[in-house]
């Protein structure tokens, strides 16, 4: 009987190690994933908006909406992954692309789109600013935003965002 009981703990402790290391070696994997175009509550019923024209907004090409009220779109930070997929996906820039673009339209006396630093931040400022439109995953949405559109994007979440998300005030749990 010692033998098998044996022959059981190595073959349990080869196959620890290999799901440990194969858990490290291979890299994490895009998923498609919805996120949220929101604005604030109250400029819900001016909005109607199209992936075109949400990039016109964030490029910054548009300014007003159609009741003559400012645009002020708002950005993640440049090294967050759902910004990268956004720029690409959206505007279909690169992050270094974009930094051309903006570093060109600076000098015309445009500035870029502000940015924050968390997605309930993005939110936050959107709720609290008429003519604010940000991007956010739908478990950080909240009563005080809506959601003009849904974007599919390809992108993988990091570790630190799901955990956000799970403390999210909407997070499906």
């Amino acid at each position: 009987m010692l033998l098998p009981r044996r022959k059981v703990f190595m073959f349990l402790g080869a196959l620890a190690a290999c799901c440990s290391l194969a858990g490290k070696s291979l890299p994490a994997r895009a998923v498609e994933s919805k996120i949220a175009v929101i604005v604030s509550r109250r400029d819900k019923g001016t909005l109607a908006i199209s992936p075109s024209m949400l990039r016109d907004i964030y490029l910054k090409k548009t300014f007003l909406d159609q009741q003559g009220h400012a645009y002020i779109p708002v950005n993640l930070p440049p090294d967050n992954t759902l910004r990268r997929a956004f720029s690409r996906s959206v505007i279909e820039m690169s992050e270094s692309r974009l930094q051309d673009y903006w570093n060109r339209q600076y000098f015309q006396g445009v500035s870029p789109p502000y940015v924050l630093g968390s997605q309930a931040a993005v939110v936050e400022f959107v709720a609290k600013t008429p003519g604010a439109i940000g991007y956010v995953e739908p478990c950080f949405l909240t009563p005080d935003v809506y959601t003009v559109l849904q974007l599919t994007l390809d992108w993988t979440p990091p570790a630190t965002s799901v955990a956000q998300c799970r403390l999210a005030p909407n997070a499906q749990h």
